[in-house]
């Protein structure tokens, strides 16, 4: 998704999205198990016909249920959707988090998020993907400010990553933090409306290889190759020199 506003300081521990407080909170396993269901069900009716298309009514019949016991534990339908969205957002910041390799290089992690990026949104949530880029990032529209919040926490793995490139000087400091991240997720949302709208066939894990070359070239340093050819011809120097002195104990 699109980088939203500048995110504050992050942790690596991974909360639950925070979400308006359901009608009722349930407290039985029964209740809970009810709440599972009508989620469910809300994910299968928003995926297939958008926001604008899906009712409460169709969610509730699918389970079998009345509208009422729907609306007995969320508000309406904007709540409802939120949760639905938050939750699947959680399980997608949840695979990222846990898989990300820490002890990885910068690129190794920057690598990793691009490819699960593109894997979790376009191999099992693809017509979620296309909810939320084709309604829920609308201006004003009902779900933005909760998506708002969401894609802040979603993209904070990705600031961390940056922000470790910017230290150690694998990635250019001559960018804030919220343009890099918008040169990331841009190009990627590009590749998602493409999949999901446009509904052209997507070779998942070629176009994340093709992206993180594209990207991460993108994110160097501006004299990252001069400095890197420098090196090169210091190592070459000092190999030669260590050649010739090796020569030259021989022959004495």
């Amino acid at each position: 998704m699109a980088a939203p506003a500048e995110a504050g300081p992050v942790t690596h521990s991974v909360a639950r999205t925070e979400l308006p407080a359901s009608r009722r909170e349930p407290a039985g396993r029964k209740s809970q198990q009810r709440v599972k269901e009508i989620l469910q069900a809300g994910r299968d009716v928003f995926s297939e016909k958008g926001y604008e298309r899906a009712t409460t009514a169709e969610i509730a019949q699918r389970l079998g249920i009345s509208e009422a016991t729907v609306f007995s534990y969320f508000r309406g339908k904007r709540e409802l959707c939120a949760r639905v969205i938050g939750d699947w957002y959680d399980e997608i910041i949840e695979a990222i988090e846990s898989g990300l390799p820490r002890d990885g290089s910068v690129r190794q992690q920057f690598a990793f998020i691009v490819r699960m990026h593109l894997r979790l949104m376009l191999v099992n949530g693809t017509d979620l993907c296309a909810l939320v880029l084709s309604e829920g990032r609308a201006r004003h529209h009902e779900l933005s400010e909760a998506l708002t919040e969401l894609q802040r926490r979603y993209t904070a793995p990705l600031m961390r990553v940056l922000a470790q490139g910017q230290e150690t000087g694998q990635i250019r400091t001559d960018m804030p933090l919220r343009l890099l991240r918008s040169m990331v997720f841009g190009p990627m949302e590009h590749v998602l409306w493409d999949a999901t709208l446009a509904r052209r066939q997507t070779d998942i894990e070629a176009t994340a290889a093709q992206l993180i070359e594209v990207l991460w070239a993108a994110l160097q340093p501006p004299d990252a190759a001069l400095s890197a050819l420098q090196q090169f011809r210091h190592d070459v120097a000092e190999a030669n020199r260590r050649l010739a002195q090796a020569e030259a104990a021989q022959k004495a």
